[in-house]
């Protein structure tokens, strides 16, 4: 078998004092530095997101919405859900036309924006959790806005992509119920300059639009974002093009604090994330199914331990899509983490071929009790026991495209994460259910996984991922590498990746797991599809042994990971 070099990693030098892993090296630089100028792991996460929403805007920033996954140097743990909600007059037929649901208009433009939530859930980390101000934070990154950076090959080709987007658009606004295109000019002039078929190392992007916001909220408090000037030019563009979301909607948004998912696995603590999460349950689930199998015996590049972990996702998978919503707003049952619920699934698996999974399981039976692609993700750490998990989005490359004029801000496209009509899949081939349907001010599901797992009362590992559904396979690998087979973050980030969501049935695997392996695996009956690579997830760990800290960015990606 081939394999990932395990690059963008710093498992080999000494670190004591903190680490932080992030898609980019100058957001991973900010959080150094927020723990070198006296800040903690929320600090610096904080820090981070902030850059990243500069450097790597096509991915997250404050126009979107994330999942702030904390664990304190107290042991107690903290979920602070970011995520975006829908705007109060919204109808559960919002995209239904002529009887079906029509994609793009979920995809780009004013219809398709939640509420942001990143900027209120990061307030809360710093005001209640950091040690810096957050105007702090903003004020480095709106430097970082104004002197620019160098355009990546990733970034450019989310140019690319953006611009065949907006052409497409073009070419079928007629069929459109929208007014025109001028809702995508602001975007337009901002980003597509830039958009060439070999940008050159001297291409830079410099966002004065933006570093005014950041010093505006800085100076102001998120009131300006949530109460003032920003609500009231982001709900005036969205309402000449057709957009739902009013100055009401920005101004009632709550980021709020939810019970973090605690379960456990193979004498391993999990710390992850409640629903509007489906990560958190869904790691959580097939976890409990791989338990109740021998997984450490096997070659984690093996068919089996592929076939295995496949089959289990399936299961859970098809769960996911009957069950997972806003637990606001539907009833998501407890039981589906629970370990004789997962030993029922298990009894359903044949090591020697793919099982057809029809419909989603039934979980009554072990509980009553209920829960009360285009991302990213960032790990940090510090000495004094601090560890964040946080995974941010705007959902899709550059979101819904529109960017407030004036505000540097992209918006994002969140609304494609409901179900517009049960079993019709989304941008990402998801199917739901009446649970995940659109209703007024409801947050949609969300694949994101920020994970903390910890061994005797110590955390080894924060991880998450980037890519859509992908998330959940991305972020449960490197679990299973770093408990049943003890690999350093490195390791874990550079082993071959597969997906599987139920729908479609089929298995997406990297090729570099090697001809022999894939065959084996159509033999068993899956159906492949071959890639070449899958994702983009973000590691940090501690090595109890030697007491340093380690840490890794995928080596699939441009990031990369320090410590001091």
């Amino acid at each position: 078998m081939s394999g990932v070099t395990p690059a963008n990693a710093e498992d080999s030098a000494v670190f004591k004092h903190g680490m932080v892993a992030t898609i980019h090296p100058l957001a991973t630089d900010s959080g150094i530095t927020a723990l070198r100028a006296g800040g903690n792991a929320i600090d610096a996460a904080i820090a981070c997101a902030l850059t990243l929403g500069v450097v790597d805007g096509q991915n997250s920033g404050i126009g979107g919405g994330c999942f702030f996954l904390i664990r304190r140097a107290d042991g107690s743990c903290i979920a602070i859900d970011g995520r975006e909600t829908a705007p109060m007059t919204v109808g559960k037929n919002l995209y239904i036309r002529d009887g079906r649901a029509v994609a793009e208009l979920s995809l780009h433009g004013s219809l398709s924006v939640g509420v942001p939530g990143e900027l209120a859930a990061l307030a809360i980390a710093s005001t209640r959790f950091g040690r810096l101000p957050l105007a702090v934070h903003l004020e480095n990154a709106a430097s970082l806005a104004d002197r620019g950076f160098p355009l990546g090959k990733s970034y450019a080709g989310c140019l690319a992509t953006a611009a065949r987007e907006l052409a497409a658009l073009t070419n079928a606004a007629g069929g459109r119920p929208l007014a025109g295109n001028s809702e995508f000019s602001e975007f337009r002039r901002l980003f597509l300059p830039l958009n060439r078929s070999d940008p050159q190392p001297e291409t830079w992007l410099q966002q004065p639009d933006l570093s005014h916001t950041y010093r505006e909220i800085a100076a102001k408090g998120p009131d300006w974002f949530y109460r003032g000037p920003f609500a009231s030019r982001a709900s005036e563009c969205l309402r000449q093009s057709g957009g739902l979301l009013t100055r009401g909607d920005f101004s009632g948004y709550e980021a709020k604090l939810r019970e973090p998912l605690r379960t456990t696995y193979r004498g391993c603590e999990l710390i992850g994330f409640p629903p509007p999460s489906s990560g958190g349950v869904h790691v959580a689930e097939i976890l409990n199914i791989l338990e109740t199998f021998n997984l450490p015996s096997m070659d984690p590049n093996s068919a089996d331990f592929i076939h295995l972990v496949t089959e289990a996702m399936k299961l859970a998978f098809a769960d996911r899509a009957h069950w997972l919503g806003d637990p606001d707003f539907a009833k998501v049952p407890r039981a589906l983490i629970s370990k004789e619920y997962a030993r029922h699934l298990g009894q359903k698996i044949r090591m020697d071929r793919a099982t057809p999974v029809p419909k989603h399981g039934n979980p009554a039976h072990a509980g009553s009790e209920w829960f009360g692609k285009h991302t990213t993700h960032f790990s940090t750490a510090d000495s004094d026991g601090n560890w964040v998990a946080c995974t941010a989005t705007v959902n899709t490359t550059f979101g819904s495209k529109v960017v407030v004029p004036g505000t540097g801000v992209v918006l994002n496209n969140q609304m494609d994460d409901f179900a517009a009509q049960p079993d019709v899949p989304n941008a990402f081939g998801l199917v739901g259910a009446k649970a995940n349907a659109i209703a007024p001010g409801k947050r949609p599901l969300s694949s994101m996984s920020p994970t903390v797992v910890l061994r005797n009362g110590q955390p080894i590992l924060a991880v998450g991922a980037a890519g859509g559904p992908t998330i959940i396979s991305q972020t449960l690998l490197p679990i299973l590498r770093t408990v049943d087979f003890r690999q350093n973050p490195s390791n874990a980030l550079a082993g071959v990746r597969f997906h599987h969501q139920w729908k479609p049935d089929s298995l997406l695997i990297e090729k570099r797991a090697g001809e022999v392996i894939l065959e084996a695996l159509r033999q068993r009956g899956h159906t492949l599809v071959v890639v070449d690579d899958l994702g983009a997830t973000q590691a940090v760990g501690w090595n109890a042994t030697d007491g340093e800290f380690t840490g890794a960015a995928d080596p699939r990606s441009e990031g990369s990971a320090k410590g001091w």
